[in-house]
């Protein structure tokens, strides 16, 4: 149990701070198709979203995370309209990946079946991935190649819903795609793009857990031996060891006129790359990744975050690129490793003195420090809104009190807590890229 005096800021507020940015997300809510709901990404836009990373389905586990922190049926009732919604504009959605299409719609829509029994969102979510298995080219679905958009995210999704032969399917291509590097492998994220990417959201450790995953799951060897190349070439190019973890955006750089060469969060830097490896650490039952995670997080510890040291430094708030998405993972080493709560505790206060409180409740707006006025329109989703932020700040709620540290609603690229990680005695050594011929 974290105490309060540990956390700097009550756990008593920041569980009224969730409410107040469940009162101010549940007041963006609109009508679609007979009694359902959905979200626009931003107040002002005319349409609602379907999409995980920024619409409707990624406001479902936070509804479900609120029902079960606190059992106010409000949430499951939003949950469950919310469910209506998706089926309808799922019908409609052409996308098929995880953070952007049918998949990632799919999947919430199972989550509410299963905690709250709706077998109607079930029955959705089978006909959603119906049509995404009927898409697929025997190559790919669309322009990207990895875990948002493409791949990797559509087979780890298809494995959490229970198709595993179909989630092979989704990775195979990847054997055929792979590009040898000196240290390993890596793939393109999107045809006629000269970078390389290497982090979770578009690079290569977003394609690294789904081989792995899918790869044990199936008993297919040469998925697991590629995903091990993938990761060593990401590992080789790290520039912060030996105790630290700090691999570059990308090489060559991309649009690095917009791009910072390093990045922190979840999406492009360390706290994403520390969650590829706890994947990877339990899909191969190998402690030794555990290292490499905890490099991760001496790095971002240290990197100044969650303060605003310069333009463009963390002007963040969200779950995919920033303070929410560096809490999720600080949770996680708090609840499997007994870490200090002290760290977390910094980003709640942070979170806290963001937000933007008012009559009709609690949100947050990011900066583009480029712009003039750099304050941006709070938005509703999981990636830079309410949803994700409200998600974590739940979850820890929960936890500050010994509740159940795993979320109502997982997803498939951030492992179950594991209690009583054994600790690594050695500096992992991926193997495997000598593997690829």
């Amino acid at each position: 149990m974290i105490s309060s005096n540990a956390v700097g800021t009550a756990v008593e507020e920041v569980e009224e701070l969730a409410a107040e940015a469940l009162r101010w997300l549940l007041a963006q809510a609109r009508e679609v198709g007979e009694g359902g709901l959905g979200w626009p990404v931003r107040p002002s836009d005319p349409e609602c979203d379907p999409m995980f990373y920024n619409g409707t389905a990624g406001i479902v586990p936070a509804l479900l995370e609120a029902w079960r922190t606190g059992g106010d049926d409000t949430y499951a009732d939003a949950a469950v309209r919310a469910a209506r919604g998706l089926a309808v504009m799922a019908e409609e959605t052409e996308d098929s990946s995880l953070y952007f299409g049918l998949t990632g719609m799919a999947l919430a829509l199972r989550a509410v079946r299963d905690e709250l029994g709706d077998e109607a969102a079930g029955a959705a979510a089978d006909r959603a991935m119906a049509r995404v298995r009927s898409r697929f080219d025997g190559t790919r679905w669309g322009e990207l190649f990895e875990l948002m958009g493409g791949n990797a995210g559509i087979g780890l999704g298809a494995l959490a819903l229970g198709d595993t032969e179909f989630a092979v399917r989704a990775v195979e291509p990847y054997l055929g795609a792979a590009e040898r590097t000196a240290a390993g492998v890596q793939w393109p994220y999107r045809p006629g793009i000269a970078g390389r990417m290497h982090h979770i959201s578009h690079g290569t450790l977003g394609v690294v857990p789904a081989l792995a995953v899918i790869g044990t799951a199936a008993d297919r060897a040469d998925l697991v031996e590629l995903a091990l190349a993938g990761a060593a070439d990401v590992v080789a190019r790290d520039e912060a060891g030996p105790e630290g973890f700090l691999v570059p955006h990308s090489d060559p750089p991309h649009r690095a006129e917009l791009t910072a060469r390093h990045n922190y969060g979840w999406c492009h830097g360390p706290s994403g790359d520390a969650q590829v490896f706890r994947l990877l650490r339990d899909a191969l039952d190998d402690s030794a990744w555990s290292a490499l995670a905890d490099r991760c997080w001496h790095t971002v510890t240290r990197s100044g975050l969650p303060e605003r040291t310069s333009p463009g430094f963390w002007d963040n708030n969200g779950r995919c690129c920033g303070t929410a998405g560096v809490l999720a993972l600080a949770c996680d080493r708090i609840a499997e490793q007994g870490d200090s709560p002290d760290f977390a505790g910094v980003l709640v206060a942070d979170l806290a003195g963001r937000a933007i409180r008012g009559a009709d409740g609690a949100r947050w707006s990011n900066v583009e420090h480029r712009a003039v006025p750099s304050g941006l329109e709070p938005e509703t989703g999981w990636a830079m809104g309410n949803a994700g932020i409200v998600r974590e700040l739940l979850r820890f709620v929960r936890l500050s009190r010994g509740g159940a540290p795993d979320y109502a609603a997982g997803w498939p690229d951030q492992p179950p807590v594991r209690r009583g990680v054994p600790q690594a005695t050695e500096p992992i050594r991926p193997a495997g890229a000598a593997l690829v011929s």
